[in-house]
């Protein structure tokens, strides 16, 4: 059996306009460069679901530990995601598990 990541972190983003998905995702992109994260992934919704439309992006990452999740939410890259994204975005949704 494969080892599974101590923590998935999945946050769902809805755009305040849809003309700002590019910049939206640009921001979350930062993320990415935040080194604590084994995974990083930042996609646009594909919208092949025909019962929910809410959701334009999609984060997913993953973590060795509560630790290192903490410590990518410390990084500096990740107030300027926000300072990128907060202003842009409606729905935010984060699930860890």
């Amino acid at each position: 059996m494969p080892t599974r990541p101590a923590i998935r972190h999945v946050v769902f983003f809805s755009a305040k306009d849809k003309a700002d998905l590019p910049r939206i995702v640009e921001g979350l992109s930062l993320l990415g460069r935040i080194p604590d994260a084994d995974c990083f992934e930042v996609r646009q919704n594909t919208r092949n679901d025909t019962l929910s439309g809410e959701v334009d992006v999609v984060v997913y990452a993953e973590f060795a530990s509560a630790e290192a999740l903490a410590a990518y939410k410390a990084h500096p890259l990740y107030q300027q995601s926000i300072d990128i994204v907060r202003p842009l975005r409606d729905l935010r949704i984060a699930a860890d598990f």
